[in-house]
Order: C-alpha cells, then structure tokens, then sequence
C-alpha cells in the first residue's frame, strides 16, 4: 500500500515508540540534546503523546511516540498526521502482534475520502516502513476492506444506489475471482423475493438482490448478509429531515460484507463464502408499500407493516431465509437496524445478538483481542410476544417502544434456522466525531472481530498469524 514502504533506507527516520510506564527509563538515555528539546517545548508525557526530536542541523532527525502500553490501535492512526511528512521507520522491538497494531493503526489514519473534493489535499505523505514481525498481507486485506466500507459509506446515494452498489460488488467479484448473479426489479416476484420487492419498488432505481460467490466447493460454508438500504427517507412513515442526514449509511451493512469478503478472500481463508445483499431505496412514491400492508416473504412467513420505517428487517428476511436454504455453517449479518442499538451502546459500540453460545463467545473473544469491540445483547424469547399481530404472523415493529434492538433481532431470528449458527450484528458504520484513525463519517464496526473470528475457526490463526 502507499503508506508502507518495504525498507527505510538512510531516509527513513527513527520512530521510537515508548510505553508510558518506560518513558522515564527512556528519556534517561537520550542526548542531553533530545533531553532539552523536550523540556523546553513543555513535553508532557501521555499516551497519544508525539514529539518531533530535531537533529543538530535544525531537520527533524526522529520522532517519539508515547503508547499507554495496550497497544491501543487506534492512537497510531494520529501518526499519520501529526508527523511530518517523509519516511519512518520503528526503532522500538516490538513482538508481532503490537508491530501488526502499529500497522494497521497507522494505515486506518492515513484515510481520505476527497472524490468530490475539486482540490484533494495536496500535503506530501507520511511513509512507514512495515514493521518487523507485522502480516503484510493480513494488514494490507484488512485495510483494504475497511477502505471499502468506508468509501461505500461516504458516497451520497445519487451515486451509491442500488445500481451503483450492484456494480460495486461486481467490480470486487472481478477483482477477487469470485462469481455473483443479480435478481433485479419484476423478477423478484417471480424468484420468490416479495418483500425485497415491495420495500424497493417506489424507486426508480429497481431493488435487487446480489448474490455473491467466493472459494472452492470443498471448503465449509460462510454466508455474509448486509442490509442494503441506499437510502432511507423512512417511506410513508416519513423521516424528520434531520433523520436522513445520515441515511446515505443504511447500506452500511451491504458495504460490511464487501469488506469483510474482501478481507477473508485476500487471506485465502479456506472457506467457501457466499455474499447475500438485499439492495434498495425506501422512497415515497404512488406504489409504496403502505403501514399495515400484509407483505409475503420468502420463507411464507407474512409481515404486517407497522411502519415504513422499519424497512430493513423485512428486506433482511428475505435474504436470510435464501442464505438458510443452503445449510451453511454460519450465517452472519451486519446492518444498521436500530436506533435502540445505539441508544443501549453508543455509536462506537455494535451490538451482537446470536442463537449460539459458542460461536459468540468466539467473536466476542476475537472482538477484544482485534480492538474492535462487540457487546451481546440477548435474544430473550419472551419478548417475541411484543411482535404478534392479529392479520399476519409477524408484525415487523414491536407494539412497546422498548428493547427495541432485541425485538429486531427477534424479528429476524424467525428467518434462520436454529440449527445454523447465526449473528446478528447491529452497526452504527459511522464516526460522529473525529479522533485518531477514525474521521467522521462511513466506518466499519465489527469487521476486524467477525474477520479474527472466522480466521481461527477455519485455519487456526491468531491476530499476529501465529498458529493457535
């Protein structure tokens, strides 16, 4: 990638990455050169701190970087912009799994997202050396994917709909020598994906199901579902006009399995994967799907639509209940479902719901160890009550404003089967706030723990790449 080089040369400068815990030790070993430098420019050491060390000649001769000593991921990013531009290269020993933190927390910060910008920024770059001990390839895919996301994400619908993320997909099936096939507009009625249809069918541009695939028949089955929601105006149901000012990201969860198969396709996890990605608009026109409609779905379950709004978990329907036709060893799916999710955790924080103890502890597990946190939320059966309606088998919205997040997760359990291992992840996929390798806007959330996952289920590997 761009922001790594694969040897310093005499150009690259020393970056020494310091624990907090060390930074005395260290600071005793220095010049008495660097000692005054940084009294004299009020140097307060903390983590996150950075300071530019000056060579006699006045050029900048190394940096320092001050760690908390967790190798917080996300504090590496500031590098990126807070150095000068030019190249660096670690002159601490690091072991492999911290050299693969630096890396990635590095790369997360060099992002940019200036397509519509007339005059990209135009400041020389800061160049790493990769660390000894990092998974080049591993941090490369892992980066790329999150690149992914977060491009997809940030694009405006006008240039990011159903179409457009159709052909997305198809130039990443190309680019990783995969296969994908495309339900489109009328011919999800007659291919069985009704409630796909009736979510989609006031935009102009059709809805459409993708199907990816990836891997050898031979390998167990993963299937990746994301919601595709282009863009949300909330239908009949209409949003506030301050509700969509971030819709563009309800096809955050369709950008997460891009990114994730991209990730897993890169590392050659032997896995065969399948992407499944319910792609709409919920617009307002004459054919909109209206609040109490009873809609079909694919598994026969009905749906009576207690709002427009909750337009998501009736298009995830469909493609779960085609991702569970096949019988795969799990089935995971990310979308931005629910506002109560975030009320519950936050932005930063997803929230996991699964029908196997296991297999959730195992992300959970991962989701630590990656630095890409999830919470598990329960699927407490008692509350499927709240989801009865007196017309159809489902109501697609509880009938109290509370759990809300768990009554969506509900929602969507009755098209899994409960023999298939199955996560539900509810993402925020966007920064509200800058902070270091994290600028505002499209995110992914949950990528890296669902990747480290997957990872040592199928071949063993840990976070560093080292065998289990």
């Amino acid at each position: 990638m761009k922001m790594f080089v694969a040897r310093g040369g005499a150009s690259a400068r020393p970056l020494h990455i310091v624990p907090l815990t060390g930074f005395a030790a260290w600071r005793k070993q220095q010049s008495k050169g660097i000692k005054s430098w940084l009294s004299s420019t009020g140097f307060e050491p903390k983590a996150g701190a950075i300071s530019v060390l000056p060579g006699k000649d006045g050029k900048v001769l190394a940096a320092l970087f001050v760690t908390n000593g967790e190798d917080d991921l996300y504090s590496f990013g500031a590098l990126a912009t807070a150095l000068p531009p030019g190249r660096y290269q670690i002159a601490s020993k690091l072991s492999p799994e911290s050299a693969e933190r630096a890396a990635l927390g590095f790369g997360l910060g060099t992002y940019r997202f200036e397509r519509y910008k007339s005059k990209p920024n135009g400041k020389k770059p800061v160049e790493l050396v990769w660390p000894a001990g990092a998974d080049r390839a591993r941090v490369t895919a892992l980066l790329e994917g999150t690149f992914l996301v977060r491009d997809l994400i940030n694009t405006p619908a006008e240039d990011m709909g159903p179409s457009q993320l159709e052909q997305a997909a198809k130039a990443l099936t190309k680019e990783l020598g995969g296969r994908m096939k495309t339900v489109v507009g009328q011919k999800l009625l007659t291919d069985n994906y009704p409630a796909i249809h009736a979510v989609g069918r006031a935009s102009d541009d059709e809805p459409r199901l993708l199907d990816l695939y990836f891997g050898s028949e031979k390998h167990p089955k993963v299937t990746l579902v994301g919601k595709g929601v282009c863009f949300d105006t909330g239908g009949l149901d209409i949003k506030a006009s301050s509700g969509m000012l971030t819709m563009k990201k309800d096809m955050g969860g369709a950008a997460h399995v891009l990114g994730l198969a991209l990730a897993l396709v890169k590392t050659k996890l032997p896995i065969r994967l399948r992407v499944l990605i319910p792609a709409v608009e919920n617009n307002i026109a004459g054919n909109a799907y209206r609040p109490l409609d009873v809609l079909k779905t694919r598994k026969g379950i009905t749906i009576e639509v207690g709002n427009t709004d909750a337009e998501g978990r009736i298009i995830l329907a469909d493609a779960l209940a085609e991702a569970a036709s096949e019988r795969p060893e799990i089935i995971i799916d990310f979308a931005t479902l629910t506002g109560a999710a975030r009320v519950a955790l936050g932005a930063d924080v997803p929230v996991l719901f699964s029908n196997d103890k296991d297999w959730a502890e195992s992300l959970l597990d991962a989701s630590r160890r990656s630095a890409d946190l999830l919470w598990e939320l329960p699927l407490f059966q008692d509350y499927k009550r709240l989801l009865e309606s007196k017309v159809a088998d489902l109501n697609n919205t509880a009938r109290q404003p509370y759990g809300g997040a768990i009554t969506a997760a509900l929602f969507l359990e009755h098209f899994v089967e409960a023999d298939t291992p199955w996560a539900h992840i509810d993402v925020m996929a966007w920064n509200v706030e800058a902070r270091p390798g994290r600028p505002v806007g499209g995110e992914a959330m949950g990528l890296r723990a669902v990747y480290q996952a997957l990872a040592e289920r199928y071949s063993g590997k840990t976070e560093s790449g080292a065998s289990r």
